[in-house]
């Protein structure tokens, strides 16, 4: 027993609760051949670039890492038309996160997330004590006039996951042009575009115009983890004006993003190859679900991302469960309340199919 007190209010945090990885479900349910396909990972594995600069870069660990991360910096900068010092990277887009409300938030703060979005957002608006404000979805996308509206003199953030998490929806250039028109200078706009690289529609906004152009209150942030197949080694970064970027370099980590990670981003951004095989995976197992959820009858939204999410009905976390028990591991996403649904990331054509064949099993077992 401890009479060691955490600060207040941390009980009323609900951790974040991640997919269940492959070898605990084999040491769970005792099976050998386990997919994964709860965690938007990319099926592919990580780019050959990455895995031979991580190779070359090995006899090093004895070494700190750069803390400033320059060649990644400026690496992502030329990949983006930027400046340098435009560039803060993170331990993943997580850690990015972490950073933005341990420089902006307090207890007078307050933060704007829409309901059933990335549950990252509330965690550490919740540790910072700030006061959470939660808008609703609209036609399972984030509604930016309702967001837009519930700006008061005590908002400090407002979170935009674009394409949306778990949804996979966009808002589009001509809703965001009219939100930020909307939004006052003090109230500094955090897009995530963790799924920028999987979108294909030509209404999706470009958010880094708005830095170029000398916007001192937005801030893009995206992630090596989906489609440059890189989760495992946790990198993110954010894009925003250097004024933007200072408060985050004063409360980051002193070697915030490892040494390995660092030259596997550098290389990923040269693999193009891989970049462009991921999308091409993603698209055709994408449409192969719409396919086969139709089949089924079962309703998905359409999606800009490398997941779908299915509505399953009231028994969504009952069918997550019995496709753990035949290897397929899912999300169900009443933690994203939406109790109904499960969120399937797309995996290879082999994967793809494998889910298909065991959620139709599921789904005239239980009489969906």
């Amino acid at each position: 027993m401890t009479h060691v007190k955490p600060q207040r209010g941390l009980d009323a945090i609900k951790p974040y609760v991640p997919g269940k990885p492959i070898e605990e479900v084999q040491r769970e349910y005792g099976l050998k051949d386990v997919i994964k396909l709860a965690s938007n990972e990319n099926p592919l594995g990580p780019p050959p670039e990455a895995l031979a600069a991580i190779e070359r870069a090995l006899p090093r660990l004895n070494l700190y890492p750069d803390g400033q991360s320059y060649y990644l910096r400026h690496a992502l900068a030329e990949h983006l038309g930027v400046g340098p010092e435009q560039i803060a990277v993170g331990n993943g887009a997580d850690g990015i996160i972490v950073q933005v409300c341990l420089a902006y938030l307090d207890e007078e703060s307050e933060v704007i997330v829409s309901r059933s979005s990335f549950p990252v957002y509330d965690i550490y608006t919740h540790v910072m004590r700030a006061r959470l404000v939660k808008t609703p979805l609209r036609d399972y996308g984030l509604d930016l006039e309702a967001m837009a509206g519930a700006v008061g003199d005590r908002t400090r953030l407002i979170f935009v996951c674009n394409p949306n998490n778990p949804t996979g929806t966009i808002v589009t250039a001509d809703e965001v042009e009219a939100f930020m028109s909307k939004v006052p200078d003090h109230v500094l706009v955090v897009f995530d575009e963790a799924y920028y690289e999987f979108v294909d529609s030509d209404q999706f906004p470009d958010t880094l115009r708005y830095i170029r152009e000398g916007r001192g209150n937005v801030l893009v942030m995206r992630t090596f983890s989906k489609a440059y197949g890189l989760a495992g080694i946790r990198l993110g970064y954010a894009v925003a004006d250097p004024e933007v970027l200072a408060p985050l370099n004063r409360v980051k980590e002193p070697f915030a993003v490892n040494l390995l990670a660092q030259v596997a981003g550098v290389a990923a951004l040269k693999d193009e190859a891989f970049l462009k095989e991921s999308v091409a995976v993603n698209h055709a197992g994408r449409l192969f679900l719409y396919e086969q959820f139709e089949r089924l009858g079962l309703r998905y939204i359409k999606s800009h991302t490398d997941f779908v999410l299915v509505e399953i009905g009231p028994q969504a976390t009952t069918v997550a469960q019995m496709l753990l028990e035949r290897g397929v591991i899912v999300r169900a996403c009443g933690g994203y309340d939406l109790p109904h649904f499960l969120r399937i990331t797309v995996g290879t054509p082999a994967q793809n199919a494998r889910l298909v064949e065991a959620l139709e099993s599921v789904v005239l077992y239980s009489g969906l």
